[in-house]
């Protein structure tokens, strides 16, 4: 789907792509050097000026392109091109969002065969290099929170781009945290549909405290459900959308 819109390209809004769509142009091979529909002189050459560029990046396999131009809700085109770069990412910390005291506890980062789980004071200081890896970063809410937690707790720079599935599921009446989003979806977590993020700070605190190895565990399972079922979301949502 990446190459049949339009929206990334500045003077080609939501109605206008429906009108080359309308009028036979349907991805970005059909509109080089055609003019199909009355397109002003200046914006037919902005057009074609960004599909060519628009080849170019996707031959390069740089999805920042395409994520610095288009909206958060339409990240998702980018899923099928750059799939099999693209990691699940989800992290947990010792609260809810105070960066200056708070600190990353366990990490989950899966690429949708390869399950990796980072713990604070065992094997996390692995995790910046492990990420550089990956061209895509799929998460939930991960532009509000994860993405800009990383940074600042590692001190690395993040330059894979993201589709934050919270916005692509919002565009489809989804509304709530990711749990909720499941629920309403019909993806269900079974013995873990008790644990919240809540939750997941007192397992942690239970583990600091007195080493109980099975709040660590708990804690792992709940944070590595996440980013599984992110990828049956982030499926299920590309799926919608093409209907859609």
């Amino acid at each position: 789907m990446l190459q049949n819109t339009f929206c990334h390209v500045p003077m080609i809004t939501v109605a206008a792509e429906n009108a080359l769509w309308n009028s036979g142009i349907h991805s970005w091979h059909d509109c080089v050097g055609l003019n199909p529909i009355a397109l002003a002189p200046h914006k037919l050459r902005n057009l074609q000026r960004y599909v060519r560029q628009s080849f170019e990046e996707l031959g390069r396999g740089n999805p920042n392109y395409f994520c610095s131009l288009l909206p958060s809700n339409q990240h998702w085109r980018l899923f099928r091109e750059f799939r099999t770069s693209a990691a699940y990412l989800d992290i947990e910390t010792t609260g809810l969002g105070d960066h200056a005291t708070d600190h990353i506890t366990t990490i989950a980062l899966y690429d949708g065969t390869t399950i990796t789980h980072y713990v604070h004071g065992q094997n996390l200081q692995q995790f910046p290099q492990d990420i550089r890896k990956f061209r895509i970063l799929i998460t939930y809410n991960g532009k509000c929170f994860d993405i800009p937690f990383i940074p600042r707790y590692f001190g690395l720079t993040l330059t894979a781009a993201q589709i934050d599935l919270r916005y692509v599921l919002r565009s489809l009446g989804y509304r709530g945290g990711l749990k909720g989003c499941e629920r309403q979806i019909g993806v269900e977590r079974e013995e873990l549909e008790d644990v919240d993020g809540y939750f997941a700070v007192l397992l942690w605190n239970e583990f600091k405290r007195s080493g109980n190895r099975k709040a660590l565990e708990t804690l792992l399972a709940y944070n590595i459900a996440d980013v599984v079922n992110l990828e049956t979301l982030m499926v299920l949502a590309y799926n919608m959308k093409i209907r859609e």
